[in-house]
């Protein structure tokens, strides 16, 4: 019953719902602008698992994708990456809405691809706000005026599902602070430095790692 009634619920606040999400990469220095697009239409999907309750499927990003977009009867977000595990990626639709509200507003500004471990340089940045409206127990984004966190398990059914950073910067005093994270983040983990606030080219919606790339 439960499962009708979500669904149900779904359908009458969220079906029908489209909007594009902005993103960017740079290729040899060029900036490329790009637009995603989701879309909220129920699926046919139903299916639960020993630990994880019921779910049912929805359409998500329209664009190929290696997962399928869930929904908990307890107003959870996941992705099913074929394992047939429900994977939460955020703790309710407003929630991933909010994430996808930032993820558009950096578009503009730099995404770091310091060859550092993303995770490990984010824990180095400190200054920031929580944005609890769009963060939650797999998912949190930080923000100052100069710098932007989003911290996320990835979306793969590998255990354990582990930490990932994407950082942005949007001026000199942003890079300034990200480079000064990044030496410190390297001195913990032994590894070189090498600072580039370039967004990183990105294909289709999961990068390595089973994680969208934002």
């Amino acid at each position: 019953m439960m499962l009708v009634i979500r669904r149900e619920g779904f359908e009458q606040r969220y079906g029908g719902l489209r909007y594009k999400v902005r993103s960017s990469y740079t290729i040899q220095g060029e900036r490329h602008d790009t637009l995603r697009e989701w879309h909220y239409n129920l699926g046919q999907h139903m299916a639960t698992g020993s630990t994880h309750g019921w779910y049912f499927d929805w359409f998500g990003e329209r664009v190929s994708s290696p997962v399928r977009y869930l929904v908990h009867t307890d107003g959870r977000v996941g992705v099913d990456d074929g394992g047939g595990t429900f994977l939460e990626i955020a703790p309710s639709l407003p929630a991933l809405i909010e994430s996808h509200a930032l993820t558009d507003t950096v578009a503009t500004w730099d995404r770091s691809t310091a060859e550092v471990d993303s995770f490990a340089l984010a824990e180095q940045l400190d200054g920031l706000t929580d944005v609890p409206e769009a963060s939650g127990p797999t998912v949190r984004w930080r923000l100052s005026d100069n710098v932007a966190v989003e911290e996320f398990r990835n979306w793969s059914s590998e255990t354990p599902r582990h930490w990932r950073a994407f950082i942005w910067s949007r001026d000199q005093t942003g890079r300034r602070q990200i480079e000064e994270a990044a030496v410190r983040a390297a001195a913990m983990t032994d590894a070189p430095i090498v600072v580039n606030s370039l967004p990183r080219l990105s294909v289709g919606r999961a990068e390595a790692g089973g994680r969208p790339r934002g």
